[in-house]
């Protein structure tokens, strides 16, 4: 498809190499500070033809205008990307905004995540847009466009796309990116009255907590903090990147979770060392024993409990004695474990420990302690860093301190 585009030959004032006074660049740290907290849909932007293929992962996109012949939109990308000067080449690009499932396709094409090939396109499924710029075969929307303006403008290139097809989901929710990590949208009450807004607070206190050992836990310290209908809580629920994310993004304002790989950007507080247990069948040979090693279950069948950071956890206590484990099964409910291990389908290593001995379909299960001398599983609280816990959220962690003094 032709183009009437015509780059624009005339070099950026600015470049990466670029000094400044000290008065700039501490206004340069107070605009990225305060962007932070605004909150942008995150899109693979892509481009193919004679100039070559390539994308890039942003979150300045926008639209320019619908009434238009053609609607059109922008994106801005470093100079530097190879992308931008593909896009240049090839006078088109596709803006792919993703689903919150989508964030190790956004990771994958910023850098954070390498493909063992080498090539980032690899992370996902495409097909060819109407331009010929490559579109995931499912994202949430994608908008197919000829370049109708660039500026360079700083750093970067905005583009100014001719939107020539869209293709649309009709299912799903945009992955956001706010205060230096990804979130999802989450619907609010609005204000029926200019007063009644101006009265309201910004909204609950949301706690989140880890999926597997929330359900055991957090009604009980829901229920030690205040009786009645009152209680303006809401529950976020996930595995350990899910809630991160939301922590992250003020989804969330406290968080009860397993202490790996947290990052440099929360405040973490340990509570407990959760010990690992074997989980067998009641009738299985294995339950005759007062405890078991490691050794003795590497040769038998386990069901891995895979959600992270727990299935790390769990494979690093055989990886450090020299073992490898005979995983048969790998699943994310603890209670498809739970089930599997209770028809005799193998063992699993668990931290959790629900109160019933019983599987869903009314099967007995036993547990025993592992013999080997290994680090318990640490469950902390975690919040923004220097964010104190204020309300029912500071009530919530003095709750998560009495329950978990008695682990020690």
């Amino acid at each position: 498809m032709t183009s009437p585009y015509k780059p624009d030959p005339t070099p950026a004032t600015y470049g990466a190499d670029a000094t400044f006074p000290d008065w700039s660049q501490a206004l340069r740290q107070q605009f990225l500070a305060g962007m932070a907290h605004a909150a942008s849909a995150v899109s693979v932007v892509t481009t193919d033809g004679t100039a070559g293929r390539a994308g890039v992962t942003v979150s300045a996109m926008t639209s320019v205008s619908a009434d238009m012949e053609k609607p059109t939109l922008l994106v801005c990308i470093h100079y530097l990307s190879p992308a931008a000067s593909r896009i240049l080449g090839n006078g088109t690009f596709c803006v792919n905004i993703l689903r919150t499932d989508q964030s190790y396709v956004s990771d994958t094409f910023a850098g954070r995540l390498k493909p063992g090939s080498g090539d980032k396109f690899d992370c996902a499924d495409w097909t060819s847009m109407k331009t010929g710029s490559p579109r995931i075969l499912d994202p949430l929307a994608a908008f197919d466009c000829t370049v109708i303006q660039s500026d360079r403008i700083g750093t970067h290139h905005v583009f100014v796309g001719e939107v020539e097809d869209i293709f649309t989901e009709t299912a799903g929710s945009p992955l956001i990116y706010s205060h230096r990590t990804y979130g999802r949208t989450t619907a609010i009450d609005t204000a029926e009255s200019i007063r009644g807004g101006a009265g309201q607070t910004e909204r609950s206190t949301r706690i989140g907590c880890f999926h597997t050992f929330g359900p055991v836990v957090v009604p009980n310290l829901i229920a030690r903090m205040q009786p009645g209908p009152e209680l303006d809580l809401v529950l976020v629920e996930g595995d350990q990147i899910r809630i991160l994310q939301a922590l992250g993004s003020g989804e969330i304002d406290i968080a009860l979770i397993y202490g790996f790989e947290i990052g440099d950007a929360f405040s973490v507080e340990h509570l407990a060392s959760l010990p690992p247990y074997v989980l067998l069948a009641a009738d299985s040979p294995l339950a005759g024993h007062p405890s078991l090693s490691l050794a003795r279950l590497a040769r038998e069948p386990m069901v891995l409990l895979e959600t992270p950071p727990s299935t790390e956890y769990f494979l690093s206590l055989f990886t450090a004695a020299g073992l490898q484990p005979n995983v048969r099964f790998r699943l994310a409910s603890l209670e498809m474990v739970r089930g599997l291990v209770g028809h005799g389908f193998g063992y699993s290593l668990l931290s959790t420990r629900p109160a019933s001995d019983m599987t869903y379909d009314g099967r007995e299960l036993a547990t025993r302690p592992l013999a080997d001398n290994v680090a318990g599983s640490p469950v902390v609280l975690v919040r923004r860093r220097d964010e104190e816990p204020e309300g029912l959220a500071s009530e919530f962690a003095h709750q998560c301190r009495r329950y978990f003094a008695r682990f020690g």
